[in-house]
């Protein structure tokens, strides 16, 4: 087993959802934390919350991974012992719209690139140096089943959790020759604010998609992290993907 005690973890997109209760799970293991995200109050809210609960270290950062300059930026002015990041989680993401392509917004289009593909690209290329320098470390990319398959009107959030697979298994390729191990977890109906993002507040909206199942939850997903990133160090959970019962396939859901 891989000890997650006093290991620097960086998770970005962790004021909610996934990403909070990824924090919440490190900081159970004692892990020290650097946690990332657009809305400067509720970062800040986690960070103290999460100081409290558990007597950890925590560095809470503001940040809107779609910016190359401020991601370069934030990793390159953190303090001295904080640079030596252990694990990075590239949670951020986000999906808007659910349109047939002939009718999508192509501002919906650029934020879902700008955030699921190359603000993880621009996190990564700002964090994975220092691990190839070191010849350690784990990248761990939060997908989804739709970088397995396309479900109508998910055209552009597909394309976009396809290419977060296709990077995870091209990063996989680069660092072959070093002991840095990559991962993604990929999440089937997991109830969070994703579906109030994707409808832009429209709550009713975003409740139907998780009616008559039992989605899963956020920590369901933190618990796949944790099992990840805890491996002995020669074992390397290349891939997961993680349904609800009663799901066969990003479409095919049995509903009660």
């Amino acid at each position: 087993m891989t000890q997650l005690k006093n290991k620097t973890v960086l998770v970005t997109g962790a004021s909610s959802g996934f990403g909070k209760e990824i924090a919440a799970a490190f900081a159970k293991k004692g892990s020290r934390l650097i946690i990332a995200a657009r809305r400067a109050q509720k970062i800040k809210e986690t960070a103290a919350e999460l100081k409290k609960r558990y007597g950890i270290e925590v560095l809470a950062m503001t940040l809107d991974v779609r910016k190359k300059s401020d991601v370069a930026k934030a990793i390159k002015s953190l303090p001295v012992k904080w640079r030596n990041i252990d694990i990075l989680v590239n949670n951020a993401g986000l999906s808007r719209g659910l349109d047939k392509l002939q009718e999508g917004s192509t501002q919906d289009w650029d934020e879902m690139i700008d955030t699921n593909v190359k603000g993880l690209l621009y996190v990564t290329r700002a964090v994975l140096p220092q691990m190839v320098k070191r010849n350690t470390g784990h990248i761990i990319n939060i997908g989804s089943i739709a970088g397995h398959e396309v479900y109508p009107k998910g055209n552009v959030y597909c394309a976009s959790k396809h290419a977060v697979d296709a990077i995870t298994k091209g990063i996989r390729l680069d660092v072959v020759d070093t002991d840095i191990r990559v991962t993604t977890i990929d999440p089937g109906l997991a109830e969070t604010e994703f579906s109030i993002v994707r409808f832009r507040g429209n709550v009713n909206k975003a409740k139907a998609v998780y009616t008559g199942i039992e989605a899963l939850k956020p920590a369901d997903i933190a618990d796949a992290v944790i099992y990840a990133a805890s491996r002995p160090l020669n074992i390397v959970v290349a891939e997961m993907i993680i349904l609800p019962n009663r799901q066969a396939s990003g479409q095919v859901v049995h509903r009660k």
